[in-house]
């Protein structure tokens, strides 16, 4: 019987945080179209942009349908989004598959192929340094909970003070000054995809992962420390202490086991967190990512992109949460029955 309501259970809570996830979303793109598309005075003339002639500004306003009720505007946005959406570019009519988030109106570019060719130097950067901040936090945590009360805790916690306090442009300015200009040990990072080029793109994208990866590693050093301390202050280890089992194997299977689920679930929050913040980063070492096209869109006042961008990094932080459920559910049953 425990064999069929265990699946049961667990398949209920995965289905509760699909549908979650779903009016999440739906809530954002509420949220989002009226700030951008209700709120601003000129609708049209502000999608468009400053350097639109008044037939252009005319022309938008009639693919907004500015006329059409509030209700109904959303709806033909959320359906361009769901089955695509077909645009009239003066002389033919372009369709936009689905998901369509429009037309830029700088370069006429479906803001979905857009983002697409964005997407791989993001996911390039965030990954490497996903993979740099749990090797260097997880590492550091495990240390600082090993050494406690000797001087490597206190050096450590410092260090991880200090990481948490330093915001990511000062490290990457430190970094690019002393590793490439000083010291010369890295060239000055220029994005090469990954296709063309594995040595190349790990490493020209060595520097950014680490100046991402040093902020976010202060943070599971102090979770990994504080979810083992606890661990090791339970009943169960001190009685391994006392049946002579050795120090390290505790810390290995029993203490570090026990912060395995926080980690896993702050990984995958701090996953699609980081693909919507990557502004900083990618502005800075001047890579072909989601965050410098954002940074783009929003001086030239390209309403279409800025929109997209939004909606597609809302995206990700909804999808990696929901992943952090399921993750820390799979690694503590424990939640499926709260």
């Amino acid at each position: 019987m425990s064999g069929l309501v265990g699946p049961s259970g667990f398949a209920g809570f995965v289905l509760r945080r699909l549908v979650g996830a779903v009016v999440t979303l739906l809530a954002i793109s509420v949220i989002i179209y009226l700030v951008f598309y209700v709120a601003p005075g000129n609708v049209a003339q502000i999608t468009c942009g400053p350097r639109c002639s008044p037939a252009q500004v005319h022309q938008v306003a009639e693919q907004l349908k500015l006329d059409d009720p509030l209700y109904l505007r959303y709806w033909h946005f959320l359906q361009g989004i769901v089955v695509g959406h077909d645009y009239s570019t003066g002389t033919s009519v372009e369709h936009c598959d689905a998901p369509c988030l429009g037309l830029s109106y700088q370069s006429d570019e479906q803001v979905t192929r857009l983002i697409w060719a964005k997407l791989p130097a993001t996911f390039s950067l965030v990954i490497g340094a996903a993979v740099l901040w749990l090797a260097l936090g997880v590492g550091t945590g495990v240390l600082s909970a090993w050494r406690r009360g000797r001087i490597t805790e206190r050096v450590l916690t410092g260090v991880t003070l200090a990481g948490t306090a330093t915001p990511v442009f000062v490290i990457g300015l430190v970094l690019m000054i002393v590793v490439c200009g000083q010291l010369q040990w890295l060239p000055f990072p220029q994005y090469v995809p990954f296709t063309e080029d594995p040595e190349q793109w790990a490493w020209n994208l060595l520097l950014p992962w680490l100046a991402l990866a040093l902020i976010e590693a202060a943070k599971y050093a102090r979770l990994t420390r504080a979810s083992m301390l606890e661990t090791l202050a339970e009943d169960h280890v001190r009685t391994f202490r006392a049946y002579g089992v050795r120090e390290r194997s505790i810390i290995g299977r029993h203490a570090l086991r026990g912060a395995v689920a926080p980690v896993i679930a702050l990984t995958a929050n701090d996953f699609g967190s980081a693909i919507g913040g990557a502004v900083l980063t990618e502005t800075m070492f001047g890579l072909p990512g989601l965050g410098r096209e954002l940074v783009h869109a929003v001086d030239v006042v390209d309403l279409p992109v800025v929109v997209g961008m939004v909606l597609v990094t809302g995206f990700f932080v909804v999808l990696a949460n929901a992943v952090a459920d399921v993750l820390f559910a799979v690694a503590d049953r424990r939640v499926v029955l709260s």
